[in-house]
């Protein structure tokens, strides 16, 4: 089985793609982006892909949801990351020598209470993983990288802090995709696409009432322009109920009763990690 993921080397995409198929001892595809994850599924390069959609402060991935529908992609896994940050140097180096953090901007700006503490400069990087990598790769002692622990293992850095961000409570969704529809035995969640028959007012309440109605919990919904027209709008949600439950089926019926087109990209379950360490080098 070859799986395809977004690099580089000691991202928590990384992290995540090890951890979720460390026992499949899989063929690795590292990609740049994450439309070239979705298109090495679609193109049958891979087996399959591990891609990010939502992160509990950054929101919803709006290039993953969009790819998977125009990738005509399916979800068959759900894998819940925590994302610690911390503050790592070189061997040697004192976090109160620190001159210099480097980081990707988001992740510098949710550990802003810690760079303030050691009135630190801040350098941007593309990601976590390449100021990891640059802060090894100088041999430095009065630089440091906010990044994950992975990143420590991969790039033979010490933790100087542990647990930096600002907010603690900090979470990545990943799905992994496959270009056929699988079946995912005990499946506990699903994922629509519903596209609305004719734009009137209230369609949103009416589409909701439906799965309302069956007593259907809907832990995730997010509007997408259809890109035809302005103002026009299609509805990713994710139930908590599998796609071939009796109520979703009914669920389905009714939406295309009411001429609006439903699309099933997934049934699946959900991992959830403990903290994120590294069980050895890759």
């Amino acid at each position: 089985m070859k799986v395809a993921y977004l690099g580089p080397k000691g991202t928590f995409s990384e992290e995540a793609a090890y951890r979720y198929f460390s026992s499949q001892k899989p063929e690795w595809q590292m990609c740049e982006t994450i439309f070239d994850v979705l298109e090495a599924v679609q193109k049958s390069n891979v087996d399959k892909g591990i891609v990010p959609i939502e992160n509990t402060i950054e929101g919803t991935i709006n290039v993953t949801i969009d790819g998977l529908l125009s990738q005509g992609l399916h979800i068959e896994g759900e894998l819940i990351l925590p994302i610690a940050m911390h503050l790592l140097g070189n061997e040697g180096t004192r976090a109160s020598e620190i001159e210099e953090i480097w980081s990707i901007p988001p992740a510098l700006a949710q550990c802003q209470e810690c760079i303030h503490e050691l009135n630190a400069e801040v350098k941007h990087f593309n990601s976590t993983a390449s100021a990891a990598q640059a802060v090894s790769e100088s041999g430095r002692s009065d630089v440091a990288a906010i990044a994950s622990q992975w990143a420590a293992e991969v790039f033979d850095l010490i933790p100087l802090k542990s647990n930096i961000q600002d907010n603690l409570v900090n979470h990545t969704r990943f799905i992994v995709l496959t270009k056929e529809q699988q079946e995912v035995e005990q499946a506990t969640k699903s994922m629509l696409v519903i596209s609305p028959g004719e734009e009137r007012p209230g369609v949103l309440s009416v589409i909701l009432n439906v799965f309302s109605s069956l007593a259907i919990n809907l832990t995730w919904i997010e509007s997408r322009p259809t890109k035809k027209k302005l103002g026009t709008y299609r509805f990713f949600v994710e139930a908590e109920l599998g796609a071939e439950e009796v109520n979703m089926q009914k669920a389905i019926t009714i939406l295309e009763t009411l001429g609006h087109d439903v699309k099933v990209l997934g049934s699946y379950y959900t991992t959830k990690l403990t903290e994120n360490r590294p069980s050895g080098k890759f």
